[in-house]
């Protein structure tokens, strides 16, 4: 019988840092040597490649150029592999994970971003868990023969959850990932357990894989804050080079009745800009008919965001955008579920 094989891809982040004995900071180390780290995954009856980018990227040093030639890797390999595995720094991991689900058409096959809060080779690490658990999760299938979880995932501290439902909550802790508004599609305990009836399933599974890589990335991020000024907002949102603008808006979707604020909305949506609206808040979804704010935005012209993070909005809006001229037509798509995104 065919081992299953995965391919496991090291884009760079601290999972693969080492000390430096004569700075003390942490820098990449080869590959070769981080294999060694973990001899545990000789253990596995798989077939475990490894890519390693080159150079490897800091997980701050992340654009979507990144994402474009690991979408290309994943579609030039996706014959040969049963899964892949994505090692990448824990910062703008799920911005990556967000980009690479649009990215990626007719998946069928377990795309698993994973990483630690501490370096593989430390005593204490989280590194060999996460790793360990993302091969054993790339390779399981179902009776049938199919993927288990044929969708991108990110995996951490025992927690499998859909990527662009996933943002970063900790700098410090083990626990560093959390998906607060869509349910976790597996847990890890002494077996790993997994949740169907959230993951999502391709409408074919031996459909070729497709990719779309052209991102358009005039997008900004705004998050309102008492103390705005008119100039401030004036710029963010009717630049000339902006095509769309997320605004991070209080509770569930509220903003400022002033008429300066307002009168600002409406030029930038009169300019044929695309105005999303998220909220600040961890939890929870935007329904702009519940307060005046909300409702003043809506009526402005402003799209809603949904339960969607601000992470997966911003890939979802680089991904439509070039995928489209027309503004209109992208700001349609943005209120509906892509890839699981929302809950709509």
């Amino acid at each position: 019988m065919k081992k299953a094989s995965i391919l496991l891809i090291y884009t760079g982040g601290t999972i693969g840092m080492m000390k430096d004995p004569v700075d003390g900071t942490l820098k990449p180390y080869d590959f070769s040597v981080f294999m060694e780290e973990v001899p545990e995954l000789r253990k596995f009856a798989l077939k475990i490649d490894s890519y390693t980018f080159d150079p490897l990227i800091d997980s701050s040093d992340v654009e979507p150029s990144m994402w474009q030639a690991l979408a290309e890797l994943i579609r030039d390999r996706y014959d040969d592999y049963d899964g892949f595995v994505v090692l990448h720094g824990t910062d703008t991991m799920a911005y990556s994970a967000s980009a690479l689900s649009f990215m990626l058409d007719d998946l069928a096959k377990p795309v698993v971003f994973t990483g630690s809060q501490l370096p593989i080779g430390v005593p204490r690490t989280d590194g060999k868990e996460n790793l360990i658990s993302s091969i054993e999760i790339a390779s399981s299938m179902d009776a049938e023969g199919h993927a288990i979880v044929p969708e991108v995932v990110i995996y951490f501290n025992s927690k499998l959850m859909r990527g662009n439902r996933t943002t970063k909550t900790s700098s410090e802790n083990f626990d560093a990932f959390s998906s607060p508004n869509y349910p976790l599609l597996g847990e890890a305990g002494i077996n790993i357990r997994f949740f169907p009836e959230y993951i999502r399933k391709p409408l074919s599974w031996v459909a070729p894989l497709r990719i779309n890589t052209t991102l358009d990335t005039r997008v900004s991020i705004l998050k309102l804050h008492p103390g705005m000024t008119p100039d401030v907002l004036k710029h963010l949102l009717c630049g000339k080079e902006t095509r769309a603008v997320i605004i991070e808006t209080y509770g569930s979707g509220n903003a400022p009745t002033k008429p300066w604020f307002l009168d600002i909305i409406r030029e930038a949506v009169a300019m044929g800009k695309i105005i999303v609206n998220v909220t600040q808040c961890l939890e929870g979804a935007v329904n702009m008919s519940l307060y005046e704010g909300g409702k003043a935005m809506h009526d402005a012209g402003v799209t809603s965001g949904y339960d969607g993070t601000t992470e997966s909005t911003l890939a979802k809006l680089f991904f439509l955008l070039g995928l489209s001229k027309d503004n209109e037509a992208v700001r349609t798509r943005m209120e509906a579920s892509l890839k699981g995104e929302i809950s709509k």
